[in-house]
Order: structure tokens, then C-alpha cells, then sequence
């Protein structure tokens, strides 16, 4: 049960990064949409960086998991390109319609926004029709 404290931390510090920085600001997903400003574009774009240059280094290094096991990155199936232009495009279309993606719901539920429920009811449902299919 402690072991798993840390996750609920890191959680916790996650959803504060996400509230602080406007992330999960409604008003500002509908900027983006819009392209009426860079700010979610500068976040989004800096992540993309970050993650770039991670796994340069994570492949350069040979480095390992926290449990001392290599990290592979598996190459990505592009016979699958259908599946992920559908799953992409249902993604981004209820990202626009709610003005909020799967992470920052909980967030919002955490901030005193309820009706988030349903939408995390919906990306449950949605996550487990992905695997079923």
C-alpha cells in the first residue's frame, strides 16, 4: 500500500502542474482550436521535444527500468493506420466537444467539477471498447 503513495503523489503534483499552467482550462483548448493563441501549442510542442529527446537518450544509453530491466521501444505497426486515423480523429473530436483530454479530467473532478464524471465514465467505456475490439 506505501509503495504505491508515490504514484499517488506524483498524481497529485501532475494535477496541480495541469491546473497552474492552464492546461486543463477549457477556455484555452478552445484557443487552441480556434489557433486564436500559442499557449497550448507551446505546451504540447514542448512536450513533444522533451519526449523526442528522452527516448534518444533512453535508446543511446541502453538505459534501464527503475527494476533494472532494459527498455525497449518496440517499432510502431503502421499496418494498424486506420485504427489509429479513427482512434485519433474520435480522440480529438471529444477532446474539442468537452474541452478537456482523458489526463486532465481528473483534474477537473479534483478542482470540484463533477459532471467530470461522465466523461471519465465515457473514456472508461471507450478504453475497454479499445481493448475488446
Amino acid at each position: 500500500m506505501l509503495s504505491n503513495l508515490r504514484y499517488l503523489i506524483g498524481g497529485m503534483y501532475f494535477g496541480f502542474v495541469l491546473v497552474k499552467s492552464e492546461v486543463v482550462s477549457w477556455f484555452r483548448i478552445q484557443e487552441m482550436f480556434r489557433f486564436q493563441d500559442f499557449h497550448m501549442y507551446g505546451i504540447i510542442g514542448s512536450a513533444i521535444i522533451v519526449g523526442i529527446i528522452s527516448i534518444q537518450i533512453i535508446k543511446r544509453f541502453d538505459l534501464k527500468d527503475i527494476e533494472g530491466n532494459p527498455i525497449t521501444i518496440p517499432p510502431k505497426d503502421t499496418s494498424q493506420w486506420k485504427r489509429y486515423a479513427i482512434g485519433g480523429s474520435l480522440f480529438g473530436l471529444g477532446w474539442a466537444l468537452l474541452g478537456a483530454c482523458p489526463g486532465p479530467i481528473f483534474a477537473l473532478l479534483g478542482t470540484g467539477l463533477t459532471i467530470m464524471i461522465i466523461p471519465i465514465i465515457a473514456a472508461t467505456f471507450g478504453t475497454w471498447l479499445y481493448g475488446a475490439c
